[in-house]
């Protein structure tokens, strides 16, 4: 089987964007960010990003989406008229809802933009999630300290994405890994992320042949699955995004067998 349905030129571009967003980051004011860490509100499944101040620089917003579509069009070229439309419809007020759609993970907004603009699908959720995401990483730097566990079923605890990838660590632990934001915690080795199942008899792996560091933990209780992959065995590890997107072949071997990154967490416990 081929390790990786993703082309050498998407991962390289990612790559890219990873290198963008790390500079954008490392050039926020940190005060700009004031995380409200309400143990009352994690407990109930509430993630970080939710209650915390976030005083967006819209201009530098709208400047990181600019930068991110000459990056774009310079490895695809075809894409140029559809970027610099993006750009010319991407005034302050729509910037500003950008950011809320994007932190809400609001599908239904960014489709009905991309069809109404006569855009591809795609482009406005990237370009807005894109540029967000320097400012969920930083608010998950800020509270790392105090990020232990995940409640079943609420995703990050900082940023509320949904789980679908772990790393094996240190002397075998399994430790969540969230691609969006960075953060990072650990969890029982057996234990389903979504529905809290720990049976061992209902907690099964998926193995891949031609590939001893990757598994797909998946849950027969709540129909969820998880990502885990031995990074100890990587010569180089790479960042949670770029290993999320070079594993995403395990997210289609899950899916195809019935299994699914998100899950009604109500339905596993009824």
């Amino acid at each position: 089987m081929k390790k990786s349905v993703v082309s050498k030129e998407y991962t390289n571009l990612q790559k890219e964007i990873v290198k963008l967003q790390e500079q954008w980051k490392q050039s926020l004011n940190p005060d700009r960010i004031k995380p409200n860490l309400d143990k009352a509100a994690l407990n109930a499944g509430v993630p970080v990003a939710a209650l915390t101040v976030i005083d967006f620089e819209i201009t530098l917003f709208i400047q990181w989406i600019d930068e991110i579509n000459k990056l774009i069009a310079k490895n695809n070229p075809e894409l140029e008229g559809k970027l610099t439309k993006v750009s010319e419809l991407l005034n302050e007020e729509t910037a500003i809802r950008w950011i809320d759609e994007a932190f809400a993970l609001n599908h239904i907004y960014f489709n009905r933009f991309a069809q109404e603009n006569e855009i591809e699908e795609w482009i406005p959720q990237f370009l807005a999630e894109t540029a967000l995401r320097p400012y969920l990483q930083l608010t998950a730097e800020k509270v790392q300290v105090e990020i232990h566990q995940a409640i079943p079923g609420s995703g990050c605890p900082v940023c509320g994405e949904p789980v679908r990838l772990a790393q094996l660590e240190g002397e075998g632990k399994k430790v969540i890994h969230c691609p969006r934001c960075l953060a990072h915690w650990a969890e029982k080795r057996i234990a389903c992320s979504h529905c809290g199942n720990d049976d061992h008899k209902t907690i099964q792996n998926i193995t891949i042949e031609e590939d001893p560091t990757s598994q797909i933990q998946v849950c027969e209780k709540c129909h969820g699955y998880v990502k885990v992959i031995d990074t100890r065995q990587y010569i180089s590890k790479p960042s949670s995004a770029i290993l999320d997107l070079n594993t995403i072949h395990l997210d289609f071997i899950a899916q195809e067998n019935g299994y699914k990154a998100v899950v009604d967490y109500n339905d596993s416990i009824r």
